[in-house]
């Protein structure tokens, strides 16, 4: 790859017209003129097939780490489910890849680290899926935090729906709590790792990490499964320079405010709010804010400068992941780390596992 060729791209678990690759991933890179999918690889050479046709890639395959080493992938991203992100991974470290997971990064800590560590030994940049750090709307809170418009930061709450964790399940292997996908590291890490994005990570906390249904269905079959994994969490606690926080995902809520985060100042507020009813880093969140003694909030116009792709990128699912994506590819072409790297994912699956001490022990934890 030169510096002014395009970045080829291989897609592993990207299936034709369905998944969030294709919803999200393909049409972010099809956006950004920079980029070119390549390769897709699924687990059948004929889902494979399909998928190649169906997107236009010109190589596809049955095997992971078959298109990591092929010299025409210069970057694999891999979207396939959780429990699987370690081996395609690893693959493309070991080919010597540039490499972009989705979040969560492994099943757990442990794996975490040992990709993070294979990666940086590598020298390949690599890439974790937080998308809201590259929201235009979440980047603008964060850069006026840190410029004082609401003065010393006092507390903030932070609230988001988490309706698909209701009565009913999409995903078997989303009941296990081992296979590290499910309501706390999925939709409690996105929007953590938002929360400390803007105000700092935690010093110490307290947490509810609860499981209220022991069996559920499935969504298709209605096939009633053991689930282990929890669905809902709270947390509590200090973070940043002092700020006190709450947070709250609730699992099976579908009505009411889907998202609400609200940040106080000694001087002002800031609220971020969703705008329709989908995942918080997925779509556009609206800014509003005030500052002194009885003004109102008022809308924030996002300024352009938090908007990295061009403007006909779609909206929704597929413009986080392409402004990820137009970073990342500056990094690649500069030679120089990338934000958020495996490093990031590493620091959120640790606090995970504070969360979960927190809770099996009663005791607040300290970092």
């Amino acid at each position: 790859m030169t510096s002014k060729s395009k970045i080829r791209v291989g897609i592993v678990g990207v299936n034709a017209g369905r998944g969030f690759a294709s919803i999200a991933h393909v049409p972010a890179l099809k956006a950004l003129p920079d980029f070119e999918i390549v390769a897709v690889a699924t687990t059948r050479q004929e889902s494979a097939d399909a998928a190649a046709k169906h997107y236009g890639a010109r190589l596809a395959f049955a095997d992971a780490a078959q298109l990591a080493a092929h010299p025409d992938v210069d970057l694999v991203t891999v979207c396939v489910k959780a429990p699987d992100h370690y081996a395609p991974v690893m693959a493309a470290i070991e080919a010597g890849k540039h490499v972009y997971c989705e979040w969560p990064l492994g099943r757990n800590t442990d794996e975490a680290v040992r990709m993070h560590a294979a990666a940086d030994k590598a020298g390949v940049r690599h890439a974790i899926g937080l998308q809201g750090r590259v929201s235009p709307s979440i980047s603008y809170v964060r850069d006026l935090i840190a410029d004082g418009y609401i003065g010393r930061v006092l507390s903030g709450t932070m609230f988001v729906n988490a309706a698909n964790w209701g009565a009913t399940l999409g995903e078997s292997y989303q009941a296990d709590r081992n296979n590290g996908a499910n309501l706390m590291t999925i939709t409690g890490g996105h929007n953590l790792d938002a929360l400390c994005y803007c105000l700092g990570e935690f010093r110490q906390l307290a947490a509810f990490v609860v499981s209220q249904r022991d069996k559920i269905a499935l969504a298709g079959s209605g096939e009633l499964i053991t689930k282990t994994s929890p669905d809902q969490l709270v947390v509590s606690g200090i973070v940043g320079d002092g700020a006190a926080v709450s947070f709250q995902v609730r699992g099976g809520m579908a009505r009411g405010l889907e998202f609400l985060f609200e940040i106080h100042g000694e001087t002002g507020d800031l609220v971020l709010e969703a705008t329709m009813r989908a995942s918080t880093q997925r779509q556009e969140l609206s800014v509003r804010g005030a500052r002194g003694a009885g003004t109102p909030l008022a809308e924030l116009p996002i300024p352009a400068q938090y908007r990295w792709v061009p403007d006909a990128t779609p909206r929704e699912s597929p413009y986080n992941v392409a402004q990820l994506y137009a970073a990342l590819g500056t990094a690649i072409r500069e030679g120089k780390p990338f934000v958020p790297g495996f490093d990031a994912a590493v620091t959120r699956h640790r606090m995970l596992d504070m969360i979960t001490r927190a809770s099996e022990t009663g005791q607040t934890q300290i970092a």
